[in-house]
């Protein structure tokens, strides 16, 4: 499995003392689907960002198990095939939940196939609130448009970005190939 990179939020003070921080700890799985020239994202109105589907890996769940949960809810994909693991980030950031300090969160990337048509998602209240959708986009205009919001660093920006852009950075250089 390839490390990709291990990242630590600007908001959190460096260095972390984590011996004396309450860590919680999340492993999440994302998808990597490209049809052609264009790759399955998800867009957020309320970051204005694009991210890939997946999420939270559910207690007991494979990374695997929990990317074809994760991919159907959001994207409403059906015919879900895992094909590789393209490798892994590792990070700390804030955490939204009080009785923690800090996240340390172990996100995996998959490259997957998936069905022709893409099904109704079940997205949770939080992502309908948040304004995400599916959308097939060129990667490059993906990454042109998050190194934009990143460089704008609108008060909006989610947590997500940087990982999200790193990472279509890579699968970017992997398709050039």
């Amino acid at each position: 499995m390839q490390h990709i990179a291990h990242l630590v939020h600007e908001a959190l003070s460096a260095p972390l003392v984590l011996e004396q921080m309450r860590v919680l700890t999340r492993e999440a799985s994302r998808a990597i689907v490209m049809r052609d020239d264009q790759i399955l994202l998800l867009y957020t109105e309320r970051y204005d960002d694009f991210s890939f589907p997946g999420g939270g890996i559910d207690a007991g769940e494979s990374p695997e198990v929990g990317l074809h949960r994760e991919l159907s809810e959001e994207t409403g994909a059906k015919d879900i095939e895992v094909t590789s693991h393209f490798g892994y980030v590792t990070e700390y950031t804030p955490t939204w939940k009080k009785q923690w300090d800090v996240m340390f969160q172990t996100s995996h990337w998959f490259t997957c196939q998936i069905g022709t048509a893409l099904g109704e998602a079940k997205m949770e209240d939080y992502e309908t609130a948040n304004g995400m959708s599916a959308k097939w986009v060129p990667i490059e205009e993906a990454l042109r448009h998050n190194r934009s919001v990143i460089a704008r660093r609108p008060s909006s920006m989610g947590l997500s970005i940087h990982r999200e852009t790193l990472v279509l950075e890579r699968v970017a250089m992997a398709q050039s190939r």
